[in-house]
């Protein structure tokens, strides 16, 4: 995933992990043993997976995921927020993957916060606080694929968090996942195709919020190549992908004061030749 704050980590055994080590009360006891950890999740229910096969009656219909937990530790605190779609909980093994993604992040967060507590200086403040919040949204369902987009926020301390965004999409019939960009050719091949277009809505959208012409020794006036971009396949027809949303994160194509920028574009023929011959089929030039 190109300019992403986090990108897919590698799974976990269980997704059942963040409730594992909770005590009747809800309170865990931490290395220290005065940690209070609080932890609620909205389990899916995945009709695929959890039903009955021997039991009559259709299968439970799939619902959206939610999990939430916070943690108290020496005057500081981690929270966690992750989300997903009903969507993706139809998908059993695509909510497998975020589930471990999920209990990846909250397992490597939460130590890396520990850590920060015992190196933080009694008298300070943010270096006790952290916090990670990622939400899956559907962008495109189609027959063959589940287009996501993923809004990611962190806090570390200091005097603001990030933000960014990734892109997933769910190959239905390979059973597997990609990056939007990794359905072109390469990022420069999709460059190439979207450079006019793109690069002359980016600069209007900068020129609406800075209120003056782009200076051309000022570092954030350069138009961003697509590998530092989260490439978003779209559609307007639910059969195949017509149109893409590039998403540039603050400090990309702009000072962190100006946010980040979205340009979305309708697909055309020279985006469609910049699509690996694989994917090819599944797109189509917008009317």
């Amino acid at each position: 995933m190109r300019r992403i704050l986090f990108p897919l980590l590698a799974a976990l055994p269980s997704a059942m992990m963040l409730t594992a080590c909770q005590q009747p009360d809800g309170q865990a006891t931490g290395k220290d043993g005065a940690a209070e950890t609080s932890v609620q999740t909205t389990a899916s229910a995945i009709a695929s997976s959890s039903a009955d096969p021997d039991s009559p009656g259709p299968a439970p219909a799939a619902t959206a995921s939610a999990t939430s937990i916070s943690e108290k530790l020496q005057g500081g605190e981690f929270t966690m927020e992750y989300s997903w779609p009903a969507a993706v909980s139809a998908i059993p093994a695509l909510a497998r993957r975020l589930g471990d993604e999920r209990d990846r992040i909250a397992a490597e967060e939460k130590a890396e916060w520990r850590d920060m507590i015992d190196d933080c200086p009694k008298d300070a403040v943010s270096c006790r606080n952290r916090s990670f919040g990622k939400e899956w949204k559907v962008v495109a369902n189609l027959p063959s694929y589940l287009s996501l987009s993923a809004d990611v926020s962190t806090y570390r301390g200091g005097a603001h968090g990030d933000y960014g965004m990734e892109s997933l999409v769910w190959d239905k019939r390979r059973g597997e996942a990609v990056d939007g960009i990794d359905l072109f050719r390469s990022p420069e091949a999709l460059g190439e195709a979207v450079a006019a277009r793109y690069c002359k809505a980016l600069d209007q959208k900068r020129f609406g919020r800075r209120g003056i012409e782009l200076p051309s020794d000022d570092p954030f006036s350069d138009c961003p190549t697509m590998d530092e971009l989260a490439v978003l396949v779209g559609s307007s027809n639910g059969k195949t992908f017509d149109r893409i949303t590039l998403y540039a994160a603050p400090y990309v194509a702009g000072s962190y004061a100006e946010g980040a920028y979205e340009v979305d574009l309708d697909i055309d023929r020279a985006v469609i030749a910049a699509v690996k011959p694989a994917y090819r089929r599944d797109f189509s030039v917008r009317h």
